[in-house]
């Protein structure tokens, strides 16, 4: 029987947003009327730990038909890590390791995933971006902002001068550790002159031995042909949308390799190589 941990932190009064946008600011909102009870719409769902596969654990917890009844925006991966997880618009997508984009069967099996139901409490339009580093120091100002101990999952429509995407070979046990596997199975991609959409997830700091802390990027184009994790990127033109969230809820994968982890290894390092291209 599945479990899970839920990390309560969200507010009485403060489930339809972020609570702390000002009057002057009211023009860049969206609002977003969320019914109480629909706690889910506020709640970042995470299947297992990044250091979980980080080490090795690429054995699927939950189906893709599963993790689309826990949100309809989203990253990950998928079993043996066989592809990047791009979810828009409620749809799973399978960045391959040539950079071609399919999406994804519903009984296909993950084992990492962050996923929530987007709902933008801020946009503005973006522009002149030149690499990966500039547009997170504008995500960055966002989180100073709206608070740094929150959760953000941004959505950034638009043009593109270029991107810079990876993906990896689908691995075959026994599960290398997932930086020693990327030395020889990444595969990076770039592409000049597109259109698509960046799905962006910010992680507060103290979810340090849970996650990846700040943000963590993956690309679709428009066409839904071409994806990957997000390495570097030119932005011409953009709307970027900010969705604020306040509560968060992990499940603990139920698998052979899950329960002998040593989780407590420092694996920020690791995450570093993974996460970046350099």
């Amino acid at each position: 029987m599945k479990k899970q941990i839920l990390l309560c932190m969200l507010a009485l009064g403060m489930l339809s947003s972020c609570g702390s946008v000002t009057s002057d600011e009211s023009s860049a909102v969206e609002t977003v009327k969320t019914e109480v009870n629909d706690a889910d719409r506020e709640t970042i769902f995470q299947v297992s730990l990044l250091q979980g596969l980080t080490l090795g654990d690429y054995y699927g917890s939950v189906t893709v038909k599963e993790l689309k009844q826990h949100g309809d925006i989203g990253i990950g991966t998928f079993e043996g890590v066989n592809g990047e997880l791009i979810m828009v618009d409620g749809v799973v997508y399978r960045a391959l390791s040539d950079g071609s984009v399919e999406t994804a069967p519903d009984d296909e099996t993950i084992p990492f995933s962050n996923v929530t139901f987007f709902d933008a409490d801020e946009k503005q339009d973006i522009s002149g971006i030149s690499n990966i580093a500039e547009l997170k120091g504008i995500l960055d100002e966002k989180v100073e902002k709206l608070g740094r101990n929150r959760f953000y999952m941004v959505r950034i429509d638009g043009s593109f001068n270029n991107v810079h995407a990876r993906s990896e070979l689908k691995q075959q046990e026994p599960y290398k550790p997932l930086a020693e596997a990327l030395k020889t199975d990444q595969r990076e991609f770039k592409w000049d002159k597109i259109d698509g959409t960046v799905v962006a997830l910010y992680c507060p700091e103290y979810m340090n031995d849970l996650n990846a802390v700040g943000w963590h990027m993956h690309f679709i184009s428009a066409d839904k042909t071409k994806g990957g994790h997000l390495l570097d990127i030119d932005i011409d033109t953009a709307e970027l949308k900010t969705d604020c969230t306040l509560g968060f809820n992990m499940l603990l994968p139920n698998t052979k390799m899950f329960p002998g982890l040593d989780l407590t290894v420092d694996q920020s390092d690791d995450i570093k190589k993974v996460e970046t291209k350099d």
